[in-house]
C-alpha cells in the first residue's frame, strides 16, 4: 500500500514572519494565522516543490538538514503532516 502524497498551497498563499524560534504564518486562502514551530515551516517549504509522499518529502528535507541516525524520522514526519493537515495548511493529494 502506497503512502498518501501531500500538497500545500504555493508560498504566495502564505505570509511568514519568523519570531523567536517560531513562525507566524498568515494563510491567505483561509484568512487564518498559525503559530508553527520547526519543522512545520520547513515542511511547507519542502512541499513548495510539489506534492510528495512522506519518504520523498523526507529526502527533500535531508538535502538541507542533518537529521543524524534516527530510525523513526518518517513516522515523525507523518505525525507533523497530520498536524498540518488538521490545520488546513496541507492536504492529501
Amino acid at each position: 500500500m502506497n503512502a498518501p502524497a501531500y500538497r500545500a498551497d504555493p508560498p504566495e498563499a502564505r505570509y511568514l514572519v519568523a519570531l523567536d524560534g517560531v513562525a507566524l504564518i498568515f494563510h491567505r486562502p483561509s484568512g487564518l494565522t498559525h503559530i508553527l514551530a520547526p519543522p512545520a515551516p520547513q515542511i511547507l517549504e519542502a512541499l513548495a516543490e510539489g506534492e510528495a509522499e512522506p519518504a520523498a518529502l523526507l529526502e527533500r528535507l535531508r538535502r538541507d538538514y542533518d537529521f543524524g541516525d534516527s530510525d523513526d524520522l518518517e513516522a515523525a514526519l507523518e505525525a507533523r503532516l497530520a498536524e498540518l493537515e488538521t490545520s488546513g495548511l496541507v492536504w492529501r493529494a
